[in-house]
């Protein structure tokens, strides 16, 4: 199986690609290098990958329909698309922006999919098409017509337009829900690693809200195994939610990251933002089902991973 992966030198897309290696598969990676965050930090992800032969890389943006039709063209077999505007508080500030990658990039990519033919296509979606759902925990199906971010929006969307080419051109699409994903090359931005880094340093942490919002952290391991999962069996039409379905607080999560690190954090309360869920929990009841997916490590136990990964970084 030759497997072509955007946001290949991202934090999933990385881990992503190294799995499919160590089991002796074809990748192709590709990814534009956003400045979204310090582009150093994603090219240093995919080190390893570029030492194996069965890794092709190519720098090039989903948008870019010459570049995905001549990628998607050279023999590929499945499409895992990870490649997204991430952030649900910087699309509140460039909507159009995170619109035009995350919608459109989409339909470049399905577009070369339908022309070449290829039959199996896996989209990265988020928790957050969830919405402030009142119903916990979140499932596959419960109504997601109620985003509260343009980063939200932008994957709902992009689940309808996956389910539309598997309806006309009969392409199988597996959506995936991610739930807040943690671990070893977390993007800098995110609670767990900005977190760790404050309390390192001795800054005051951000808390917005009163720290009672409720977040469904997922280990990197064990969305790397739903995933694969869903590659191979990609057959048909399917969403799933992949989490660790136990919801942990703000506040408790920081004394997790304190007794992680055997350190104090300083929290700084602030106004809640706007585009926050207030909590989210996933119900893998189906993905148990249908992929086998088994979440295995706790916040504890994952926290103690990413906290000697981190401190190992900045040696």
């Amino acid at each position: 199986m030759k497997a072509l992966i955007t946001g290949a030198a991202g934090f999933i897309g990385s881990h992503l690609s190294e799995r499919l290696l160590r089991e002796g598969r074809h990748v192709v990676g590709i990814d534009n290098f956003d400045d979204f965050y310090n582009p150093e930090i994603k090219r240093r992800n995919i080190v390893d990958c570029l030492q194996n032969k069965n890794f092709q890389f190519f720098e090039a943006d989903i948008r870019d329909k010459a570049a995905m039709e001549k990628h998607l063209g050279d023999g590929v077999d499945i499409v895992v698309h990870l490649a997204a505007r991430a952030g649900v508080r910087p699309s509140i500030e460039q909507p159009r922006l995170y619109a035009d990658v995350n919608i459109n990039g989409t339909m470049v990519l399905l577009e070369a999919a339908r022309k070449y033919k290829i039959e199996k296509f896996v989209f990265a979606s988020s928790s957050s098409v969830y919405g402030n759902n009142k119903k916990v925990p979140f499932s596959e199906n419960d109504n997601v017509d109620f985003p509260i971010s343009p980063y939200a929006a932008t994957k709902k969307a992009g689940e309808l337009i996956c389910h539309t080419y598997h309806h006309l051109w009969d392409i199988s699409v597996t959506c995936l829900r991610f739930f807040t994903v943690y671990g070893p090359r977390q993007r800098p931005d995110l609670a767990i690693h900005k977190f760790a880094a404050l309390i390192e340093q001795n800054q005051p942490i951000p808390v917005f809200g009163d720290g009672s919002m409720m977040r469904d952290f997922t280990y990197i391991d064990d969305i790397i195994d739903g995933t694969v999962a869903a590659m191979e069996r990609c057959d048909g039409f399917h969403i799933y939610n992949l989490g660790e379905s136990r919801p942990i607080t703000v506040n408790d999560l920081i004394g997790e990251i304190e007794t992680a690190l055997g350190k104090k954090a300083i929290k700084e309360y602030k106004p809640r933002q706007p585009g926050d869920v207030e909590r989210t929990f996933a119900d893998v009841t189906l993905a148990a089902e249908e992929l086998g997916y088994k979440p295995a490590t706790s916040i504890r136990d994952g926290l103690e991973k990413f906290t000697a990964w981190f401190r190992e970084k900045h040696r």
